[in-house]
């Protein structure tokens, strides 16, 4: 006789299994669809490729574009990532630390930017940075990303550094340490994993980041990779063994920088290894 345990655990998998089918298919139809021809892909997008042709991925490995556009992808990615965390752990750190008249409505008040929608935003944000003279630059992309990012950092930066023990601060304070220098030489180094989940949430976000690129940038000398993909849709033939393959390409360094940094994120979300 099976135990009643064994069904669920077997129920729990097959469930998990349908779950991460929804994210495999995909990806398996986008790395297979670079190796077969326009006509393999649209009468067997899920299959195996009857001829697997590299020439593809080789064209699209040796085009300089490509690398240029996944260094301008990186740069901008990164910078949002660095400006992020910067602000977001500096600013979360003054609300768990520090109380001052109006801090719970200061920080309620950053929290509205998690139910407001980007689109919604995207002309304002067109003619402020018009205004700015950023247009066409990497500051348009990297300024509106990590304004937009910083809500979802602070709340979780600020979750993360009020469970820091207070003892530590207290006996640090003791030996004439300031709130800054504790921030900078304590809490900063204990906080890998919150550092390391936030890094995540905004990298990748920025990296698959297309209507905000599209609207303010003009020159193919600053693309990102999304807009850099459009180059192989035209007016009425879409090339979509090179448009796959470019974007399986795209997505290795994403899927890189996840892996690297998945032992800190479950940590992180929730709320670390320090123990008081």
């Amino acid at each position: 006789m099976i135990r009643p345990n064994v069904w669920r655990n077997v129920a729990r998998l097959a469930l998990l299994l349908v779950v991460a089918s929804f994210v495999l298919a995909p990806l398996w139809a986008t790395v297979m669809g670079g190796f077969k021809t326009n006509a393999e892909i649209r009468t067997s997008a899920f299959g195996m490729p009857d001829a697997w042709n590299f020439e593809f991925y080789g064209a699209i490995v040796t085009d300089p574009t490509f690398w240029r556009y996944l260094g301008n992808s990186m740069l901008i990615s990164s910078a949002a990532v660095v400006l992020t965390l910067i602000v977001g752990s500096a600013a979360a750190y003054v609300f768990a630390q520090i109380r001052f008249f109006g801090s719970d409505f200061l920080f309620s008040y950053l929290l509205l930017g998690l139910m407001f929608p980007f689109a919604t935003a995207i002309l304002p944000l067109f003619i402020k940075i018009r205004d700015m003279g950023l247009l066409d630059t990497y500051w348009a992309v990297i300024l509106p990303q990590t304004a937009f990012g910083l809500s979802l950092a602070i709340l979780l930066f600020r979750t993360f550094f009020a469970q820091l023990p207070k003892e530590l601060f207290e006996a640090a304070y003791i030996d004439g340490c300031g709130y800054v220098r504790f921030f900078i030489m304590f809490t900063l180094p204990l906080s890998t994993p919150i550092l390391a989940t936030v890094g995540v949430f905004v990298f990748v976000q920025s990296w698959n980041n297309f209507l905000l690129p599209l609207v303010v940038l003009n020159s193919r000398e600053v693309f990102t990779w999304p807009l850099g993909m459009m180059q192989y849709r035209g007016e009425y033939v879409t090339q979509w063994n090179q448009t796959l393959a470019f974007v399986t390409l795209s997505l290795v360094p994403a899927v890189i920088f996840f892996l690297a940094a998945q032992k800190y994120i479950v940590a992180g979300l929730t709320g670390g290894a320090v123990k008081g």
